[in-house]
């Protein structure tokens, strides 16, 4: 009987499956092969468990050469993937344009399905894969295509702001997307006084604190971000008087108030990253803030921050199965891709314009 992985497999029969065809083995030559990597996350990773991880990034990246394959991974994966496997880092928005640039003819997703399906949309004829096509979204899941032409029906000739944390039939029916990067110059370039900003509600009420223009929200929220409150951050000031406190702004409204600074994954990555502080607090995506850690020198990161249990799906077993299988591929329906990838594409070119 063939063996095969699939997303209720425990990690060790996994492993067990991959080294019938791959050699797990922690050699001297894989040791080389990774020791640049291990160097980065060393601090995250401790040197005991890097035998087991190191391995699987020699294969994969090997892999990835022989399957004309290209890995994208988000900013909230796991510090093995983000420096050991990715060609291509970054937020939402990063990764939607840099994806629209990628010649390889697979694109292997580290993130979750809604990131998928728009590197789909942008590369229609490609084959795009996910190791996990569990992982999805609070987000995404909150909102149909079904829901967005309601509120059209209900606020006649009022443009929709679609965040891109949503399935491809939701984009399809949305006049331009957006994401926490460029929320505030898409919202400020539609036409009209009025905005429906869609899904994300806290994104949205933080957003109608920049602009003067009336957004009406749809009562959507990121499971990771949405717990945090004010009183968290109070309690976080009072652990870590001298730390700098940054949050995201799927946050609700009365901790963006409280913090330091906010802004998108990029926009915190970037603020770290100049302003230096000794201490610093992301409140946010735990792996986000462990991979800023491993390329940030001279900052003490402290934890304030939860586990995106959709982005943890995705694990270097099934990716490197992913790639020996062509599996998962993620179809999109061929009938919305135009409509949806226009979306898309809007979101992309205004962006290009504010800058």
């Amino acid at each position: 009987m063939v063996q095969t992985i699939n997303a209720l497999t425990p990690l060790q029969d996994a492993r067990a499956i991959l080294a019938q065809n791959y050699d797990l083995t922690f050699s001297k030559a894989v040791e080389r092969s990774t020791e640049k990597v291990f160097e980065r996350v060393k601090d995250k990773i401790p040197e005991i468990e890097w035998p087991f991880y190191a391995p699987l990034i020699f294969q994969i990246n090997a892999l990835k050469k022989e399957k004309d394959a290209v890995i994208l991974a988000h900013n909230y994966q796991t510090p093995q993937i983000y420096h050991g496997v990715a060609d291509i880092v970054g937020d939402s928005l990063q990764l939607a344009v840099e994806a629209t640039k990628v010649k390889q003819s697979v694109i292997v997703q580290c993130g979750v399905h809604f990131m998928a399906e728009t590197s789909k949309l942008l590369n229609p004829d490609k084959t795009v894969l996910i190791p996990d096509s569990r992982a999805g979204c609070s987000l995404a899941s909150s909102i149909t295509a079904a829901d967005v032409t309601a509120m059209r029906e209900m606020y006649p000739g009022v443009p929709v702001v679609t965040y891109v944390n949503t399935s491809a039939a939701v984009k399809a029916v949305t006049d331009v997307c957006c994401t926490s990067s460029n929320a505030l110059d898409i919202v400020n370039a539609v036409e009209g006084d009025t905005v429906i900003m869609i899904p994300d509600q806290f994104l949205a009420q933080n957003t109608a604190k920049k602009t003067d223009k009336k957004i009406i929200t749809w009562a959507g929220a990121c499971e990771v971000h949405e717990t945090f409150t004010a009183d968290d951050i109070s309690e976080l000031r009072h652990a870590y008087p001298t730390a700098k406190i940054i949050a995201h702004p799927e946050c609700p409204p009365e901790v963006i108030d409280v913090v330091d600074f906010s802004g998108s994954t990029a926009a915190m990555i970037n603020w770290v990253k100049t302003e230096r502080p000794p201490r610093v607090v992301m409140v946010t995506e735990c792996s986000m803030s462990d991979n800023v850690a491993s390329e940030t020198t001279g900052v003490d990161f402290l934890r304030g921050c939860n586990i995106c249990p959709h982005m943890k799906r995705i694990n270097l077993e099934n990716i490197l199965w992913s790639l020996h299988t062509n599996t998962e591929e993620v179809i999109v329906d061929p009938a919305i891709i135009p409509d949806a990838r226009r979306a898309v594409e809007r979101m992309i070119e205004m962006s290009r314009k504010g800058n």
